[in-house]
């Protein structure tokens, strides 16, 4: 298998999975994308229960990484990327919360920052004077996660950009406060001013020699290891005879996307919800079919607060543009903060069960499509720990969240960013280090 450009054609597909993983992006500034999807033995999905994670995420991945990693080193790569649980916890009838917050930094992003960072070291291994540059740009869990996850992987220095007062407290401090080899960046702006930067970077002549990459999702390593969380979570769902729907909490799309590459490897998924908040690019283009992205703008589900998600056209590859062929598998809906505290009340209130606002609002928008398909079976993204968006959660519904051990490690560590407010400063950083 290669990867191709996405502003060029699968005919261009030169790209091995270890040059995508490092360069981040092509040089035309496209995403890299598989030039084949083989789909899984139907055998070891009608089977899967009798399959370990670790089993499951080997045969999920493997094809996408080739024989550029030897089988053993990936197997141990995935045994130390797997290293905690993905519940499916029952909320109500029909409805789970897939909790995907139980890593090192609570949040669904760790295991793929912590592919990511394994693969890196192990292309890096014998390179003993070089250093790679991850750039990342966060609306805020994908910093935290990336962080821990390259912490002190040799060879490796990671800078972070994020938007200035547009993160919770807690994502500031696990980005900020880790030192080392890693560097956090506060942006003068909104999100999309930091990605914009980081895209800019990666194509810049002048920064060659830094040797840049990216641990976005825009990186093949940190977007396709999220297939395995819908592996997972039909795994512990398929005695329940049912048809499945995904409603995921979307920001920069690498989430679903990853849940509808697992589609194409043949998961039985129904439907896939992408839930946002008013930053609503996708929902518009799903009513109208006309594109257009805006500013993003600030909500209390902030990791999705943005206006032109990078990953959307991996999806629209995905259907090789047929809109048709995608409406009748996915939908979008967008929703208020008025909304989402509403909602995350409401869900207390009948069940007990404290949603993050990200969680809510995927709640949401899996209610919505049950409306028209209520014998679905509906399992919603709960992509991180209601302590990430500690005062929310408490103001909205009136209870003290107790404090995990992973939070409690950042929560007393003094931050340490250098203040940017443009490209040309991000670039004098980057070469004047």
């Amino acid at each position: 298998m290669k990867y191709y450009s996405l502003n060029s054609t699968k005919n261009n597909a030169q790209t091995s999975f270890e040059e995508a993983v490092v360069r981040g992006i092509a040089p035309d500034r496209g995403l890299y994308f598989p030039n084949q999807i083989k789909p899984l033995e139907k055998e070891f999905i009608q089977n899967i229960e009798k399959y370990s994670n670790e089993e499951i995420a080997f045969k999920v991945i493997a094809q996408f990484v080739n024989d550029e990693i030897p089988e053993p080193v990936l197997k141990e790569i995935i045994r130390e990327t797997l290293c905690f649980d993905f519940p499916t916890v029952a909320v109500e009838d029909n409805v789970y919360s897939l909790e995907l917050f139980h890593g090192p930094t609570m949040a669904f992003k760790d295991v793929g920052a912590r592919f990511m960072a394994r693969c890196l070291g192990y292309f890096n291994r014998d390179k003993q004077d070089e250093t790679v540059t991850v750039l990342v740009a966060t609306s805020g869990d994908t910093g935290g996660a990336v962080a821990s996850g390259f912490l002190d992987v040799k060879g490796v220095e990671v800078v972070i950009l994020y938007p200035s007062g547009k993160v919770s407290d807690i994502q500031e401090k696990q980005l900020t406060t880790l030192g080392k080899n890693i560097t956090a960046l506060e942006v003068d702006g909104v999100f999309d001013d930091c990605q914009d930067m980081v895209k800019t970077a990666f194509l810049d002549a002048e920064l060659t020699e830094e040797n840049l990459t990216s641990a976005n999702s825009i990186n093949v390593a940190r977007w396709l290891p999220q297939m395995f969380y819908f592996f997972f979570a039909y795994k512990q769902l398929k005695a329940k005879n049912k048809e499945l729907v995904f409603s995921v909490p979307s920001g920069n799309f690498g989430n679903i996307c990853a849940g509808m590459m697992a589609y194409k490897l043949g998961l039985p998924v129904k439907h896939f919800v992408a839930s946002t908040n008013i930053n609503d690019t996708v929902p518009q283009y799903m009513a109208t079919k006309e594109y257009n992205p805006k500013p993003s703008k600030q909500t209390i589900s902030n990791a999705m607060d943005v206006g032109n998600p990078s990953n959307f056209i991996r999806i629209q590859t995905l259907f090789d543009n047929n809109f048709e062929e995608l409406n009748q598998l996915f939908s979008s809906f967008s929703y208020t903060d008025k909304d989402t505290r509403e909602t995350m009340e409401k869900i207390h209130k009948n069940s007990g069960y404290v949603a993050d606002p990200h969680g809510a609002v995927g709640y949401l928008g899996l209610k919505r499509y049950q409306q028209a398909e209520p014998n679905t079976l509906g399992v919603f993204l709960e992509t991180a720990h209601p302590v990430k968006f500690l005062d929310v959660v408490e103001e909205t519904l009136g209870i003290i969240v107790a404090i995990p051990e992973q939070i409690k490690a950042v929560m007393d560590k003094e931050k340490k960013a250098h203040a940017i407010k443009n490209y040309e400063e991000l670039k004098s950083y980057l070469k004047g280090r």
